[in-house]
Protein backbone atom coordinates (compact mmCIF):
# COMPACT_ATOMS: atom_id res chain seq x y z
CA UNK A 1 0.00 0.00 0.00
CA UNK A 2 2.82 2.30 0.72
CA UNK A 3 4.43 1.71 -2.55
CA UNK A 4 1.33 2.73 -4.19
CA UNK A 5 1.24 5.91 -2.91
CA UNK A 6 4.59 6.37 -2.75
CA UNK A 7 4.47 5.76 -6.88
CA UNK A 8 1.05 7.71 -6.83
CA UNK A 9 2.85 10.98 -5.00
CA UNK A 10 5.65 10.48 -7.56
CA UNK A 11 3.64 10.54 -10.62
CA UNK A 12 1.79 13.69 -9.41
CA UNK A 13 4.83 15.63 -8.80
CA UNK A 14 6.32 14.67 -12.51
CA UNK A 15 2.89 15.69 -13.82
CA UNK A 16 3.43 19.04 -11.96
CA UNK A 17 7.38 19.65 -13.31
CA UNK A 18 6.53 19.01 -16.71
CA UNK A 19 3.67 21.08 -16.82
CA UNK A 20 5.67 23.85 -15.05
CA UNK A 21 7.83 24.05 -17.93
CA UNK A 22 5.76 24.09 -20.51
CA UNK A 23 3.87 27.71 -19.30
CA UNK A 24 3.98 30.56 -21.81
CA UNK A 25 6.34 32.90 -21.31
CA UNK A 26 6.02 37.23 -22.60
CA UNK A 27 8.03 39.81 -23.13
CA UNK A 28 7.30 42.59 -21.04
CA UNK A 29 10.11 45.03 -21.38
CA UNK A 30 13.05 45.41 -24.22
CA UNK A 31 16.14 47.57 -23.11
CA UNK A 32 18.89 48.60 -26.05
CA UNK A 33 22.08 49.96 -26.30
CA UNK A 34 23.55 51.56 -29.00
CA UNK A 35 27.38 50.97 -29.46
CA UNK A 36 29.29 52.75 -31.78
CA UNK A 37 31.35 51.19 -34.43
CA UNK A 38 33.74 53.78 -34.92
CA UNK A 39 37.87 54.76 -33.02
CA UNK A 40 36.54 54.48 -29.41
CA UNK A 41 36.31 50.64 -30.50
CA UNK A 42 40.30 50.73 -31.54
CA UNK A 43 40.71 49.60 -27.48
CA UNK A 44 39.23 46.09 -27.84
CA UNK A 45 40.75 45.14 -30.71
CA UNK A 46 43.40 41.62 -30.83
CA UNK A 47 46.71 43.02 -31.50
CA UNK A 48 47.90 39.27 -31.90
CA UNK A 49 45.50 38.90 -34.72
CA UNK A 50 46.06 42.09 -36.23
CA UNK A 51 49.93 41.37 -35.88
CA UNK A 52 49.03 37.86 -37.64
CA UNK A 53 47.55 39.69 -40.45
CA UNK A 54 49.99 42.32 -41.10
CA UNK A 55 51.96 40.28 -43.26
CA UNK A 56 49.09 39.18 -45.85
CA UNK A 57 47.75 43.32 -45.44
CA UNK A 58 51.63 44.65 -46.36
CA UNK A 59 51.12 42.01 -49.17
CA UNK A 60 48.12 42.59 -50.73
CA UNK A 61 48.81 46.71 -50.20
CA UNK A 62 52.05 46.00 -52.23
CA UNK A 63 50.06 44.25 -54.55
CA UNK A 64 46.89 47.10 -55.26
CA UNK A 65 50.19 49.81 -55.79
CA UNK A 66 51.57 48.14 -58.64
CA UNK A 67 51.42 50.54 -61.82
CA UNK A 68 49.70 48.75 -64.61
CA UNK A 69 48.80 51.61 -66.73
CA UNK A 70 48.88 55.16 -67.22
CA UNK A 71 46.38 58.09 -68.39
CA UNK A 72 48.16 60.81 -69.85
CA UNK A 73 44.41 63.19 -69.06
CA UNK A 74 41.96 63.12 -66.03
CA UNK A 75 39.52 60.46 -66.79
CA UNK A 76 36.65 61.86 -65.26
CA UNK A 77 32.91 61.06 -64.59
CA UNK A 78 30.07 63.34 -65.42
CA UNK A 79 27.28 62.66 -68.05
CA UNK A 80 26.88 59.93 -70.65
CA UNK A 81 29.32 61.26 -72.51
CA UNK A 82 32.71 61.73 -70.43
CA UNK A 83 36.21 59.86 -70.99
CA UNK A 84 35.82 57.24 -68.22
CA UNK A 85 32.37 56.20 -69.03
CA UNK A 86 33.52 55.88 -72.84
CA UNK A 87 36.55 54.15 -72.04
CA UNK A 88 34.51 51.81 -69.60
CA UNK A 89 32.26 50.78 -72.30
CA UNK A 90 34.45 50.59 -75.30
CA UNK A 91 36.42 48.12 -72.62
CA UNK A 92 33.55 45.83 -71.76
CA UNK A 93 32.49 45.87 -75.83
CA UNK A 94 36.02 44.87 -77.18
CA UNK A 95 36.43 41.83 -74.21
CA UNK A 96 33.20 40.77 -75.52
CA UNK A 97 33.90 40.87 -78.55
CA UNK A 98 36.74 38.12 -77.43
CA UNK A 99 34.79 36.02 -75.37
CA UNK A 100 31.08 35.53 -76.56
CA UNK A 101 30.92 33.00 -79.54
CA UNK A 102 29.36 35.22 -82.13
CA UNK A 103 28.86 38.58 -83.05
CA UNK A 104 28.30 41.55 -80.60
CA UNK A 105 26.47 44.43 -81.79
CA UNK A 106 26.91 47.07 -79.03
CA UNK A 107 27.68 47.52 -75.16
CA UNK A 108 26.11 49.20 -72.43
CA UNK A 109 27.13 50.56 -68.82
CA UNK A 110 25.87 52.87 -66.29
CA UNK A 111 27.24 55.78 -65.19
CA UNK A 112 26.01 55.00 -61.57
CA UNK A 113 28.28 52.06 -61.87
CA UNK A 114 31.30 54.26 -62.43
CA UNK A 115 32.89 55.04 -59.05
CA UNK A 116 35.77 57.48 -59.21
CA UNK A 117 37.35 59.14 -62.03
CA UNK A 118 41.42 58.35 -62.18
CA UNK A 119 43.71 61.40 -62.54
CA UNK A 120 46.46 61.78 -64.93
CA UNK A 121 48.95 59.83 -64.52
CA UNK A 122 50.12 55.81 -63.44
CA UNK A 123 46.97 53.61 -62.84
CA UNK A 124 47.12 50.84 -60.18
CA UNK A 125 45.02 48.04 -59.44
CA UNK A 126 43.72 49.89 -56.76
CA UNK A 127 42.40 52.52 -59.13
CA UNK A 128 40.98 49.42 -61.46
CA UNK A 129 38.99 47.95 -57.42
CA UNK A 130 37.87 51.60 -56.73
CA UNK A 131 36.59 52.34 -59.92
CA UNK A 132 34.69 49.24 -60.01
CA UNK A 133 34.01 47.44 -56.45
CA UNK A 134 31.47 45.60 -57.38
CA UNK A 135 31.18 41.62 -58.72
CA UNK A 136 29.43 42.38 -61.34
CA UNK A 137 29.80 39.69 -64.37
CA UNK A 138 29.75 40.41 -68.18
CA UNK A 139 26.84 38.97 -70.14
CA UNK A 140 25.65 39.01 -73.27
CA UNK A 141 21.90 39.79 -74.30
CA UNK A 142 20.04 39.23 -77.52
CA UNK A 143 17.34 41.72 -78.02
CA UNK A 144 15.07 42.79 -80.12
CA UNK A 145 15.47 46.43 -82.18
CA UNK A 146 12.24 47.89 -80.56
CA UNK A 147 13.52 46.75 -77.39
CA UNK A 148 16.93 48.39 -78.09
CA UNK A 149 14.42 51.17 -79.23
CA UNK A 150 12.63 51.35 -75.76
CA UNK A 151 15.79 51.52 -73.50
CA UNK A 152 16.77 54.60 -75.62
CA UNK A 153 14.12 56.17 -74.89
CA UNK A 154 14.87 55.46 -70.98
CA UNK A 155 18.54 56.89 -71.77
CA UNK A 156 16.38 60.45 -73.33
CA UNK A 157 14.47 60.30 -70.12
CA UNK A 158 16.74 59.48 -66.92
CA UNK A 159 20.03 61.55 -68.71
CA UNK A 160 21.62 58.80 -70.45
CA UNK A 161 24.28 56.07 -69.85
CA UNK A 162 27.53 54.86 -71.29
CA UNK A 163 27.05 52.95 -74.82
CA UNK A 164 29.78 51.66 -77.28
CA UNK A 165 28.70 50.43 -81.05
CA UNK A 166 25.89 53.02 -81.12
CA UNK A 167 25.21 56.16 -81.50
CA UNK A 168 21.70 58.00 -79.84
CA UNK A 169 20.25 61.23 -80.56
CA UNK A 170 17.50 63.33 -78.96
CA UNK A 171 16.20 66.37 -79.31
CA UNK A 172 14.14 68.28 -77.03
CA UNK A 173 13.59 65.62 -74.93
CA UNK A 174 12.29 63.17 -77.85
CA UNK A 175 14.10 60.31 -79.40
CA UNK A 176 14.82 61.65 -83.00
CA UNK A 177 17.70 58.67 -84.25
CA UNK A 178 19.38 55.81 -83.35
CA UNK A 179 21.82 54.00 -84.95
CA UNK A 180 24.26 50.61 -84.71
CA UNK A 181 26.82 50.22 -87.08
CA UNK A 182 26.26 53.55 -88.70
CA UNK A 183 22.49 52.26 -89.61
CA UNK A 184 19.06 52.97 -87.94
CA UNK A 185 18.03 50.20 -85.89
CA UNK A 186 15.51 47.91 -87.38
CA UNK A 187 12.86 47.46 -84.65
CA UNK A 188 12.09 43.47 -86.06
CA UNK A 189 15.74 42.68 -86.40
CA UNK A 190 17.63 41.03 -83.26
CA UNK A 191 20.73 42.39 -81.44
CA UNK A 192 23.37 41.25 -79.27
CA UNK A 193 24.33 43.56 -76.45
CA UNK A 194 27.13 43.31 -73.76
CA UNK A 195 25.98 44.86 -70.28
CA UNK A 196 26.61 43.43 -66.53
CA UNK A 197 24.23 41.31 -64.84
CA UNK A 198 22.72 43.67 -62.86
CA UNK A 199 21.93 45.69 -65.54
CA UNK A 200 20.23 42.50 -67.28
CA UNK A 201 17.84 42.87 -64.65
CA UNK A 202 16.15 45.74 -65.25
CA UNK A 203 18.95 48.28 -63.05
CA UNK A 204 18.97 51.90 -63.28
CA UNK A 205 16.04 52.06 -65.41
CA UNK A 206 16.88 49.74 -67.74
CA UNK A 207 13.85 47.71 -67.86
CA UNK A 208 13.78 46.99 -71.63
CA UNK A 209 17.17 45.08 -71.10
CA UNK A 210 14.76 42.19 -69.42
CA UNK A 211 13.23 41.57 -72.32
CA UNK A 212 16.45 39.34 -73.92
CA UNK A 213 15.36 36.14 -75.75
CA UNK A 214 18.90 34.71 -75.11
CA UNK A 215 21.34 35.48 -72.50
CA UNK A 216 24.83 34.01 -72.27
CA UNK A 217 26.76 34.36 -69.22
CA UNK A 218 30.80 34.64 -68.94
CA UNK A 219 31.29 33.89 -65.55
CA UNK A 220 33.83 37.18 -66.05
CA UNK A 221 33.42 39.97 -63.73
CA UNK A 222 34.10 42.80 -65.23
CA UNK A 223 36.41 44.38 -63.21
CA UNK A 224 38.71 41.91 -64.43
CA UNK A 225 37.96 42.67 -67.61
CA UNK A 226 38.89 46.42 -66.97
CA UNK A 227 42.39 45.53 -65.57
CA UNK A 228 42.96 43.27 -68.23
CA UNK A 229 42.39 46.29 -70.74
CA UNK A 230 44.12 48.56 -68.70
CA UNK A 231 47.21 46.14 -68.98
CA UNK A 232 47.03 45.65 -72.85
CA UNK A 233 46.49 49.42 -73.58
CA UNK A 234 49.07 50.59 -71.02
CA UNK A 235 48.27 54.00 -72.43
CA UNK A 236 44.88 54.95 -71.70
CA UNK A 237 43.00 56.69 -73.99
CA UNK A 238 39.39 58.22 -74.06
CA UNK A 239 37.14 60.40 -76.44
CA UNK A 240 34.20 62.24 -76.06
CA UNK A 241 32.47 61.95 -79.75
CA UNK A 242 28.86 62.62 -78.98
CA UNK A 243 27.64 59.08 -79.31
CA UNK A 244 25.29 60.19 -76.59
CA UNK A 245 23.74 63.57 -77.42
CA UNK A 246 20.78 64.59 -75.38
CA UNK A 247 19.72 67.64 -76.22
Amino acid sequence: MRKIKFYTLYSVLCVLIFSSCHRQTQVVSVTTEAIPVDASADAIQDSSYIAYLAPTKAALEADMNVQIGYAPERMWVDGPECPMLNWATEALWEAAKKVYPGQVDIAIANMGGMRCAWDAGPVTKRSVFELMPFDNELVVLTLKGEDILALCESFVRYGGQGVAGMRVTAVDGKLAEVTIAGKAVDPQASYTVATSDYLSGGADHMDALTHYSECWKSDLLIRDLYLEAVQQQDTIQAVVDGRMTIL
